[in-house]
């Protein structure tokens, strides 16, 4: 039977917990066969403050995956860098690239800051465009598949300032964890697409059936299409625990309450869960 898994919400856009401070950004702790973890590190150092208001101690840090490469969900980096000192980096190469985003007619940066980058040198990171265990029982997807005409990156991201080129996001990858109830997937932001990642995870791990899903699913421009379909695909995995967070979407978020009840959950900041 596997481990237990705990995990922690460090930073969100909410807090669940008095004391915690928020942004618009998205980190957990994972605690899982004795190993502890970052999946993602929000927009600034304020997951610091986060975890030494709940008693979790960032130096002991085995391991560090970042979803994608957006300045939400990378930007304390640097700083968790400066006292996890034994932590593995685990990324996708293009996660380093330069992304805009584009309103109206003005381009803003939103990717990875020079500080950050400069952090990863000189560390060990592993390259994530494939599939990669992270510990036993414990995987990140690499690059996800697009197979369907529905989902797209779920925004106007582009790679140049000029915005001539979109970003495909190539980089967008999840966790996934087996636990003795079944899978847990762990979305940063799901641009790859919710529906998309969830069938490749389970044609990686030839699961039929997955317990929990939690996190970022990016469907706050979702059609009323991509949101149906989505929620038809968390019935046919047959999920039992939606915890969505940071980028969902309230009308998302209202569609999984609607159609799931009880089994949808609210949490922020501070916010744990055990399985």
């Amino acid at each position: 039977m596997e481990e237990d898994i705990q995990i922690t919400i460090l930073a969100e856009n909410t807090a669940f917990k008095t004391g915690l401070k928020t942004e618009h950004g998205l980190s957990f702790w994972i605690e899982y066969c004795n190993k502890k973890m970052l999946f993602d590190t929000g927009q600034s150092n304020l997951i610091l403050h986060n975890a030494r208001t709940l008693g979790i101690d960032i130096a002991q840090t085995d391991a560090i995956t970042l979803s994608h490469g957006h300045y939400d969900h990378t930007g304390g980096l640097s700083s968790v860098l400066n006292i996890a000192s034994k932590a593995k980096i685990y990324l996708h190469p293009t996660a380093i690239e330069p992304k805009f985003s584009r309103k109206a007619s003005k381009a803003k940066y939103i990717g990875m800051s020079d500080s950050t980058k400069k952090s990863i040198q000189g560390r060990q990171v592993i390259w994530t465009a494939i599939p990669a265990k992270i510990f036993p029982g414990m995987s990140v997807t690499g690059q996800v598949p697009r197979m369907n005409d529905y989902e797209d990156v779920g925004g106007v991201f582009f790679v140049d300032e000029n915005c001539q080129k979109p970003d495909e996001l190539l980089d967008d990858q999840t966790l996934f964890i087996k636990s003795s109830k079944g899978l847990v997937v762990v979305f940063g932001c799901a641009h790859a697409g919710v529906v998309n990642t969830l069938d490749y995870i389970s044609k990686l791990t030839d699961e039929k059936n997955i317990y929990a899903v939690i996190g970022g699913m990016h469907l706050i421009n979702a059609s009323p299409r991509r949101i149906d379909n989505t929620i038809e695909t968390f019935k046919k995995y047959d999920i039992q625990k939606y915890i969505p967070l940071h980028c969902t979407g309230q009308k998302a978020i209202d569609a999984m309450k609607n159609t799931f009840g009880d089994k949808c959950l609210y949490f922020g900041a501070g916010g744990q869960i055990s399985f």
